[in-house]
């Protein structure tokens, strides 16, 4: 494999104010600010596998497949939508795509209105080629089917990535802090349901960091979305990205009261879950191992999302990354056995998983 050398993300000279630019910025601002939320967690601190000091099986017979939405993968993991739009950024893309295909994770690309919006971006989002085994999420602001977005620039988007599905995200408070927010939120649920209605691929709805309670992954799943990812708080708040960005002292100051917010993501799995028993279901925000991994599948996700946990080692090198994604694998089937459950499905809801 390719990639080696560390992404310069210092070499980037996309105008200020371009949708591509701002990914840039993100990216670096993940890189090297405190990002996280403060005074919040992502509740898995709260829950504790109860160890089975005899597990009655071999640990090289624990088997980390599954499916979901019909296809059949070869772990539960997830590596969640986080970039692309310029040279630096579809340079993380492709070494994500490289190591997804590689361990068998699923792959989310970052948002691709920089590319339906710039066609010259497109090549930072094509992953297909370097993940042509592996199911890829594309993704966009479900807050664009309010600014014009319509059906055919949502196939786009699916077109470039090569994408099995989509992904909208729900990101209102990073709309209000970012400079360039869009916040036209309003009667947005229809719009939703007309693409779900209308794209011929999957659709799902995920947020990105405040979390998705029970009562609206249920209206979701009503309007037609095939996935919810709760993306939940406990990692990256966008808030706090966003107050880094910004030149406003007001905005600075008022994004400092969100550090706190939003609904942990042990919280967001259990609620939805409970509401929506059949629902397909993503469990992302701030998880850090497989550990994380292994309880929000046994809370009842059916795939488990890393997100900035594995950009430091993306940038780092191709090496790191896969080290990375190893290291989890290996968290998560420890786990497996350290509870005594040879397969995902026993690890979903497994009453060894309780609350302390």
């Amino acid at each position: 494999m390719k990639g080696q050398e560390p992404i310069n993300m210092n070499n980037e000279h996309i105008p200020e104010g371009t949708t591509g630019g701002r990914k840039i910025e993100h990216v670096r601002l993940c890189l090297t600010e405190d990002v996280a939320g403060q005074g919040i967690t992502t509740g898995f601190e709260h829950y504790r596998f109860r160890h089975k000091a005899l597990p009655e099986l071999n640990f090289d017979d624990i088997t980390l497949s599954t499916s979901f939405l019909g296809r059949s993968l070869r772990t539960p993991l997830l590596i969640s939508s986080m970039t692309g739009g310029s040279a630096a950024t579809g340079g993380i893309n492709a070494r994500l795509a490289e190591a997804a295909q590689e361990r068998g994770w699923s792959l989310g690309v970052g948002s691709v209105r920089a590319a339906v919006e710039r066609p010259e971006l497109a090549a930072t989002f094509r992953v297909r080629d370097r993940a042509p085994d592996v199911p890829v999420i594309a993704n966009l602001g479900a807050v664009q089917l309010s600014y014009g977005f319509g059906v055919d620039d949502c196939r786009r988007a699916v077109e470039i990535a090569g994408a099995d599905w989509l992904v909208l995200h729900l990101n209102g408070l990073q709309e209000v802090f970012q400079p360039e927010g869009n916040t036209g939120f309003g009667s947005l649920l229809p719009k939703v349901e007309r693409l779900c209605r209308s794209l011929d691929v999957p659709v799902g709805i995920k947020e990105v960091g405040w979390g998705i309670d029970g009562e609206t992954a249920v209206r979701l799943y009503s309007a037609g979305a095939a996935f919810i990812d709760v993306a939940g708080a406990g990692g990256t708040s966008w808030s706090q990205v966003e107050k880094f960005r910004s030149a406003d002292p007001v905005k600075r100051r008022a994004a400092e009261a969100f550090a706190d917010w939003g609904i942990p993501t042990a919280d967001c799995i259990a609620d939805v879950r409970a509401a929506s028993p059949e629902g397909a279901l993503i469990g992302s925000g701030g998880l850090r191992s497989g550990v994380d991994a292994a309880k929000a599948l046994a809370l009842g996700a059916d795939l488990a999302g890393f997100g900035r946990n594995l950009l430091g080692p993306a940038v780092e090198s191709t090496e790191a990354l896969e080290a990375a994604l190893a290291q989890t694998e290996l968290e998560l089937r420890t786990a497996m056995f350290g509870i005594g459950v040879s397969s995902v499905a026993e690890l979903r809801g497994t009453p060894r998983l309780v609350r302390i």
